[in-house]
């Protein structure tokens, strides 16, 4: 880490990579679980939600920013067997290489299988995430490599949580026509409102979403482009699970939404040697 071209720094007692471009913005990589838990643009104000309780720790998720969901999403298929949403968050990642260009600046961080991976599930991978920040933009890339000797399904999601002013003032564009599965009441349907609304609890998976999402929040607006993850979740704990929450004020809900990409819905399958990426994507049109 001695050769990063930036500096670390300490977030929640942990370890972390500060990844600024030329024009001054940046991101805030925590080590523990490869998780982004900032994202700044040139002249903006912070664009991810985390939890002013969150607490980084060994097997415990960070609460907010930009959670990295593999090999399984939830307790859902592809391996029900491994913790919730996989082992990736709660591990701690190593910085690989980092580069700043005339105009932007980018990380990449990676895990590898070690004994402890292997003793929940016994592959070989390689799971990389690149970090790369320029003006108005963040941009998500994960990739992942069979590094084994024996193919393996997975899952995997960037599971983002957007700071928002107010839930019920935020408008979230682009998902009407996609079928979704609503996890809270069961069931599949497909999405009628040109733009969504928020009063509280929800957490749907929309499949096959192609175009871009826009969040409207106030004079806010975001666009968000995902690539090879064709998934959106929408998610956000509402007032009564909120309370439920440790790692959360109670209120917190107020004050987020999880949109996330993933590969969900259709796992994929990687042979040895093979690998897949997929990428999630953030522009600030306007503040």
């Amino acid at each position: 880490m001695n050769d990063l071209a930036f500096p670390l720094t300490d977030v929640l007692g942990q370890p972390a990579v500060v990844v600024r471009a030329p024009d001054g913005a940046q991101a805030t990589v925590l080590l523990h679980g490869g998780h982004v838990v900032s994202w700044v643009p040139a002249g903006a104000d912070e664009q991810l939600y985390l939890s002013p309780q969150a607490v980084a720790a060994a097997g415990l998720a960070v609460r907010g920013g930009v959670p990295v969901v593999f090999p399984q999403f939830e307790l859902m298929s592809p391996d029900g067997s491994l913790p919730r949403h996989g082992l990736a968050r709660t591990r701690t990642w190593t910085a690989d290489a980092s580069r700043i260009g005339r105009d932007h600046a980018q990380l990449t961080v990676a895990l590898r299988d070690d004994a402890e991976t292997r003793a929940l599930w016994p592959h070989g991978f390689c799971l990389e995430l690149t970090v790369s920040v320029e003006a108005n933009r963040l941009d998500l890339e994960l990739y992942a490599e069979n590094t084994g000797e024996s193919p393996w399904p997975f899952a995997a999601a960037l599971h983002t949580y957007l700071a928002v002013s107010e839930l019920t003032q935020v408008r979230l564009q682009g998902l009407e026509g996609h079928r979704f599965i609503d996890r809270l009441l069961g069931g599949e349907t497909l999405e009628d409102h040109p733009e969504k609304r928020f009063h509280g609890q929800i957490d749907r998976i929309y499949a096959n979403v192609r175009d871009h999402l826009l969040l409207r929040d106030g004079p806010r607006r975001l666009r968000i482009d995902q690539q090879d993850l064709p998934d959106a979740v929408i998610w956000n704990p509402g007032p009564e699970a909120c309370a439920k929450l440790a790692d959360m004020p109670a209120d917190g809900w107020k004050h987020m939404l999880c949109v996330e990409a993933g590969r969900i819905l259709e796992p994929v399958t990687l042979a040895p040697g093979e690998s897949w990426s997929g990428r999630q994507s953030f522009t600030l049109e306007a503040i």
